[in-house]
């Protein structure tokens, strides 16, 4: 099978994309042989992998899968013991984790919304359902006794989306670069009596962990879901979401150079939008995609053609982070760094029923895998996604792939 072919199956694409990018790319950059070079590495991931992991070379898809679920067993007990065996259901051990992910990742500080103005945006239209959980008439009355942050945390899971979307988020059309400042990336542990209030929320995005990128906030919700994997999942979306948070940071301060376009700007970035289907797409174009669209619709037309995910960057910086972490903590970086570099690697192996099964390689794809393993869901839109990153890199750098999200993210699409 031709290199092209073989990336397009395992990018769900079809074999002209990939021949005619490969094309385009070779003759704007000079380098040939990238996607056969791209592949060798792949072989020689997953060879070492099998070493490592005890895996014979003719083992189902379902023997490695399940290798790939103990090792990330065997690393979340590591990473359990190295974190002073916390517990996510105490708001003391959530706030821990946080911090501890702060220390390791040390980031510079960020432009994100004033709280005075945060504070007018409330008064402006203020959370009915929010108002009514805490029992207060006024947003005065609420801030008096509630941190703001976690009121606009709350906001995520008590108020009603198209209200968050249509009135809200509209005032957000107001803001001008004033309105915001630099200052720390803040963490917050959301309190357990608002905690049980977001039930609903925690089971649609599979994690009790978010954030607001506006104003630099990172969030837990201390509820144990009592899942294996559960742990290294979770450390690892918080130094995620660090990454994710001080990257759209940068481009707030970018655009706050612009001030006729910074609250449109802005907005585009909060909703994460990318290219609609009526956008031109034509053999120079790739697409920026913002989202994992295949966990809303694994069929999405953009997922089929070229593009970049700052998503997958970040999961990246994450998993880096994550080894240094286990060296910092407890001495176990060697074991964690078998995930080292492993985002994008993934093949098709034949099922016990004979079927031909991809199977990534992911961190974060096992281990989201092994947390809704009950309920026999396996990922891998996320080694998808850094695979169509990898590509990018190999023809132009990892330094041109950010530079290149950063300029181009609101436009949603650039121009080889």
């Amino acid at each position: 099978m031709q290199a092209a072919e073989k990336i397009a199956k395992i990018l769900r694409t079809d074999k002209q994309t990939i021949e005619t990018l490969e094309k385009q790319l070779s003759q704007r950059t000079g380098k040939v042989g990238v996607l056969e070079r791209i592949l060798q590495e792949n072989e020689q991931a997953i060879n070492r992998i099998f070493l490592i992991l005890g895996i014979s070379k003719e083992a189902s898809a379902e023997e490695i899968y399940d290798a790939l679920i103990s090792k990330i067993e065997a690393d979340d007990h590591l990473l359990f013991e190295g974190l002073k065996r916390p517990s996510l259901q105490t708001s003391k051990d959530c706030q821990y984790l946080l911090e501890t992910a702060k220390k390791i990742i040390n980031l510079p500080k960020g432009f994100f919304l004033k709280i005075e103005k945060a504070t007018e945006i409330l008064e402006k239209n203020p959370p009915k359902n929010i108002l009514k959980f805490f029992n207060c008439s006024t947003v005065k009355e609420l801030l008096q006794k509630e941190n703001i942050l976690e009121v606009f945390c709350a906001l995520r899971f008590i108020e009603d989306p198209h209200w968050l979307k249509d009135v809200f988020l509209n005032q957000y059309q107001q803001l001008k670069p004033e309105d915001f400042e630099e200052r720390e990336i803040q963490t917050l542990t959301i309190s357990p009596q608002l905690a049980k209030a977001a039930t609903e929320f925690i089971q649609k995005k599979y994690h009790n962990i978010s954030h607001l990128k506006e104003l630099g906030v990172i969030f837990v919700l201390p509820v144990f879901l009592n899942v294996s994997g559960e742990l290294i999942r979770d450390f690892s979306l918080i130094l995620h979401y660090f990454h994710e948070v001080s990257f759209y940071s940068e481009i707030f301060k970018k655009i706050s150079q612009n001030e006729k376009e910074f609250s449109s700007g802005l907005i585009s970035l909060l909703k994460g939008e990318s290219a609609e289907a009526s956008e031109k797409i034509n053999e120079n174009r790739w697409l920026i995609i913002q989202r994992y669209f295949a966990k809303e619709n694994e069929n999405d037309w953009r997922l089929a053609v070229p593009h970049i995910n700052p998503e997958a960057l970040h999961w990246e910086k994450a998993e880096k982070d994550l080894i240094r972490a286990g060296g910092m903590l407890d001495g176990f970086s060697k074991e964690l760094s078998f995930w080292d570099n492993l985002n994008w690697v993934g093949d098709y192996f034949q099922s016990d029923t004979g079927n031909d099964v991809l199977v990534s390689f992911n961190l974060v794809d096992s281990a989201m895998s092994l947390v809704k393993e009950k309920e026999m869901i396996k990922y891998l839109y996320h080694h998808q996604e850094a695979l169509w990153n990898k590509i990018f890199i190999e023809y132009f750098g990892e330094e041109k792939l950010e530079e290149t999200l950063k300029e181009n993210i609101i436009k949603g699409w650039f121009e080889i």
